[in-house]
């Protein structure tokens, strides 16, 4: 089933996630719901807080990107994966810059400077322990997306002008005023 996405301004994306056990209500179902919202919505990855969820939950699927709009291959893995409870254990490399957006905050892109690697410990869909190192483009989904689970959006981390350029837009999606490509849930309406 598709799910309606979470605007930017709904509180329910500024809550920190809680950690999920086995057992959480139809979570297969759930799953398989997040990943059919994703493709749907043509996004990379999707974070339970965007379906208005406040747990550590997330997916991603890199497999769809191979590119950047410039031609150049931006990762040499694709990962297609669900994230539960997820801990990012390390970060390294030098920062760089990347233009980011997200389905919470649509027509809204931003250069977001992120650490190239990181080292994630989580659970899997079959709840089995992971502790895997993921690089590039991937690692930069992973951060976005974990940022999500956090009630952190990538417009935090952008600079004071570009907030202040992109300020407008984000008083009209907190207001509900986007009719956009798939169906969302605004703070007011």
């Amino acid at each position: 089933m598709i799910l309606p996405i979470y605007a930017y301004g709904h509180p329910i994306l500024r809550k920190v996630g809680q950690d999920i056990a086995a057992d959480y209500p139809q979570l297969e179902q759930l799953i398989a719901n997040m990943w059919e919202t994703m493709y749907h919505t043509r996004g990379m990855g999707l974070a339970a807080p965007q379906i208005g969820l406040a747990i550590r939950l997330f997916v991603i699927d890199t497999l769809q990107l191979d590119q950047d709009d410039r031609g150049d291959v931006v990762t040499s893995e694709y990962v297609k994966q669900c994230f539960i409870n997820p801990e990012i254990i390390e970060e390294a490399g030098k920062d760089w810059a990347y233009e980011e957006g997200c389905l919470s905050i649509p027509d809204v892109r931003g250069k977001v400077k992120r650490a190239p690697q990181l080292r994630i410990q989580y659970l899997d869909e079959n709840f089995q322990p992971q502790n895997k190192i993921f690089d590039g483009i991937t690692a930069r989904v992973i951060q976005h997306e974990y940022d999500h689970i956090e009630g952190v959006l990538f417009t935090d981390h952008l600079t004071m002008l570009k907030k202040q350029l992109v300020s407008r837009q984000l008083n009209q999606i907190t207001r509900g005023e986007y009719s956009g490509k798939y169906k969302m849930i605004f703070a007011q309406k």
